[in-house]
């Protein structure tokens, strides 16, 4: 383990809330201390597509500075709700109760994480359009990939290549666990 096995108590509060809810897609604690660190470096808006039941935005409250705020969306409704009252103590966490494209209203980001599948898929320039130059955006749920073009399950992972060739952004991938990556871009 390349980090404290404790975790800041906002994680740990909706990391239980996920637990509680049968969540079991919850933003992994390598992806999340990835996620604070970034965040430590940003200013403005912090966004987050897909708030499941908040863990992605804990990590990212965890590593944010004073001037910066963090806004996500959940399309599910009775869930937005009950995220929205785990961080109802924190005036910088805005929760909406709405589909991820009410969240690209909100930008320009900063720093956009990008947990949705649908977002992923399908809207990349959508993406480009609301993070600001020099801004990241996350995408996570990858499996490491050693070989060019990138594979998954036997076949061309042509969305992690679309990503990694996008003359928008500079494109990594990192390997946050052994069976874990992230793809992080910088918008040029």
């Amino acid at each position: 383990m390349s980090a404290p096995p404790e975790l800041p108590p906002l994680v740990s509060a909706a990391l239980s809330l996920s637990g509680r809810r049968g969540f079991v897609s919850a933003t992994r604690n390598e992806t999340g201390r990835l996620l604070a660190t970034l965040a430590a470096s940003r200013t403005g808006t912090l966004g987050e597509v897909g708030t499941g039941c908040g863990v992605g935005s804990a990590w990212l409250r965890h590593g944010a500075t004073d001037d910066t705020k963090i806004v996500t969306a959940e399309s599910d409704p009775q869930l937005a709700q009950v995220v929205k009252e785990l961080f109802a103590d924190d005036g910088r966490i805005e929760v909406l109760s709405a589909d991820w494209t009410a969240l690209i209203e909100r930008g320009p980001f900063s720093l956009l994480f990008v947990d949705a599948r649908e977002a992923k898929l399908s809207a990349r320039d959508v993406i480009a359009e609301a993070v600001e130059p020099g801004g990241f955006v996350v995408l996570d749920d990858f499996t490491p990939s050693m070989v060019w073009p990138p594979m998954y399950e036997g076949r061309v992972d042509t969305l992690r290549q679309e990503w990694l060739q996008d003359k928008r952004f500079t494109t990594v991938e990192v390997m946050v666990a052994p069976d874990a990556a992230v793809l992080l871009a910088t918008k040029r």
